[in-house]
């Protein structure tokens, strides 16, 4: 991390607050580079659909033209939650640790991915053998753990890097996320919870209710996004949304995975909602929450194949999007240079 990012470590929601009130926007002229080459390029306007946006979405975030897709990094944050004793998963918190070595040993999904698409794979651990406090009884975190939690993640954020691919691993992560997610949005806890590792119709109705009830217990927040997710939230969400704003700091567009790695990014949104316009959404979860989720932080997912793994698999499997749509955008010919003459129109 540069001179520049390291004056920025957060220990305080406060300075949390006043990062984000500083954080930079996207370079126009950047953006607006691409849109002028992607005028020029032999194919009708608009053609190439959400591939030209893209492309403009890398220029735009990256702060230069042309935007490039040279090391990407997929980052993987791992912790355990204290709502898990509860038997909220299929799993129990021993298997968080158990799948980090699967990472380091590269059997997962996402070393797969990560190889296929040539994505350098970072797995980080918070204190897997000191889970969050269960929020059934009280806050998960504290104002200061929640805000140590994103300073590390930040920290996740090193030079040279073009594209960060957020994923995470946390046996009972998506309870605190339909709970976070109620909590910041409404409805009623039955539309945010879903069936997570796999678990029993029995077992999700109990989650329902832990999720509603857990909510109500933390109703003292004031709906302030921060104080919500110290009290339902989960140390490596904490470090997903830390990543995210030393992202935006560097200049690194970042693409994100499933359900829980989304609501780290709507705490922010729900505190200022263009913190996460460098953020792109790689696909919509199987999980019932997340699409209501994406709805509520104006967010189109690039894919929909009824995944639900996290662990970066989706965001590491959008490389297979980011890299075409910026090939084409780039190695195309123009009108001039292909000799074809535009100047008459056949559409009469």
């Amino acid at each position: 991390m540069n001179d520049k990012q390291e004056k920025k470590s957060i220990a305080s929601f406060d300075e949390v607050r006043s990062l984000i009130d500083e954080l930079p926007g996207p370079d126009v002229q950047s953006r607006s580079a691409a849109q002028e080459r992607e005028s020029q390029l032999t194919k009708p306007r608009g053609a190439l659909g959400k591939l030209e946006k893209i492309v403009e979405w890398l220029a735009s975030w990256q702060g230069q033209y042309p935007p490039h897709i040279n090391h990407p990094r997929t980052v993987v944050f791992a912790a355990n939650h204290g709502i898990a004793k509860r038997g909220v998963s299929a799993f129990p918190s021993s298997v968080t640790a158990q799948m980090v070595q699967n990472f380091i040993s590269g059997g997962a999904a996402v070393n797969q991915l990560c190889r296929v698409f040539d994505s350098d794979l970072r797995v980080y651990e918070l204190g897997l053998d000191q889970p969050t406090r269960d929020f059934t009884e009280g806050p998960a975190m504290t104002e200061a753990e929640c805000a140590h939690a994103m300073a590390y993640g930040m920290m996740a954020v090193e030079p040279g890097l073009d594209v960060l691919c957020l994923g995470e691993m946390g046996i009972g992560n998506t309870t605190s996320a339909s709970a976070i997610s109620l909590a910041l949005f409404g409805g009623t806890a039955e539309e945010w919870v879903g069936n997570g590792t796999g678990i029993s119709a029995k077992t999700r109705n109990k989650k329902v209710k832990i999720v509603e009830q857990s909510c109500e217990l933390h109703s003292n927040t004031g709906g302030d996004p921060l104080h919500i997710f110290a009290a339902l939230g989960g140390l490596e969400l904490a470090a997903i949304s830390g990543a995210i704003l030393a992202a935006r700091l560097a200049r690194l567009p970042v693409v994100l995975d499933g359900f829980a790695c989304s609501v780290a990014a709507a705490v922010l949104f729900a505190v200022k909602p263009d913190t996460i316009e460098h953020c792109l959404v790689s696909h919509c979860s199987a999980e019932p929450g997340h699409r209501k989720l994406l709805q509520h932080i104006d967010k189109e997912p690039l894919l929909d194949l009824g995944m639900r793994l996290g662990e970066g698999s989706g965001a590491t499997l959008a490389l297979g999007i980011l890299r075409p749509a910026l090939e084409c955008h780039l190695g195309m010919a123009t009108f001039t240079a292909a000799g074809i003459d535009t100047a008459v129109s056949l559409d009469k």
